[in-house]
């Protein structure tokens, strides 16, 4: 049985190209307004989410974002904050103690952000919009969060370009529901299991890369042969990996979010 939410979500595909069609503040006013029924811990909503038209920060924000053709091409660039600023403003108004400045807090406010995420970029689907999400967000989050601004307390970790599409790529496949789902219990996976989960994907995968030039190119050179050597040998490599997790981990001391006395 299903109905439009699933037909929704099943159409979902990233957008990166965009009509230069204005995204109405009115049109985003009701878009959040819905989206902030998403689950929040506490009902605290330790989030924030800033929106960002104007072409001289977006001109900012592009290398910070690998210079991602859609951060300049979409009208509308939307960033989810983990936000506890809000919230420690209010506690000490009211004399309470002034807590939220650990790891833990940082958590629960990814958690709240992301999940608001979401529920912004199904509901702009669903009038037409189109959304690609950024995982340079969290990468740069250190640099992002100075060109907007951001307080003590306050960490982008989620964001995405907005507006009217302009192309309609294919949707992309997904691992089987069947390498995903467990029963129970986590059940662990054998070799002849992962061959099959990722079989498709190996295979489509390895199609999609070698048909564009520029990746092509640097397949041939770095002598990479399989889709696993395409996301760990391109894509994320550990020294990237491990350059961002210091960055991330730096800037959450230096936003007030490592307090762990």
């Amino acid at each position: 049985m299903q109905n439009n939410i699933f037909q929704s979500i099943a159409n979902h595909r990233s957008i990166r190209k965009y009509k230069s069609t204005e995204v109405s503040d009115e049109i985003i006013q009701q878009i959040a307004e819905t989206a902030m029924n998403a689950s929040s811990s506490g009902n605290m909503q330790c989030y924030s989410i800033i929106v960002t038209k104007d072409q001289k920060i977006r001109e900012e924000l592009y290398p910070l974002h690998f210079n991602q053709s859609m951060v300049m091409d979409a009208p509308v660039l939307v960033t989810f904050c983990a936000d506890f600023n809000r919230m420690r403003k209010w506690v000490e108004k009211n004399q309470a103690p002034l807590n939220f400045d650990n790891f833990m807090s940082f958590m629960i406010a990814s958690i709240d952000a992301t999940l608001i995420a979401q529920n912004f970029a199904l509901l702009a689907e669903s009038l037409g919009l189109g959304i690609c999400f950024m995982g340079t967000t969290l990468a740069n989050a250190h640099e992002i969060g100075r060109v907007l601004n951001c307080p003590d307390n306050v960490v982008p970790v989620v964001g995405f370009s907005l507006g009217y599409p302009d192309e309609s790529p294919e949707i992309r496949k997904r691992l089987p529901v069947s390498g995903v789902i467990h029963k129970e219990k986590y059940q662990d996976y054998n070799s002849e299991q992962i061959e099959d989960i990722y079989l498709e994907r190996e295979t489509l995968g390895m199609k999609r890369y070698s048909e564009v030039p520029e990746l092509k190119k640097m397949m041939i050179e770095n002598n990479v042969k399989t889709l696993a050597e395409v996301y760990t040998k391109l894509k994320y490599t550990r020294e990237s990996h491990v350059t961002y997790s210091q960055n991330v981990l730096s800037y959450l001391e230096n936003q007030n979010f490592m307090n762990n006395q």
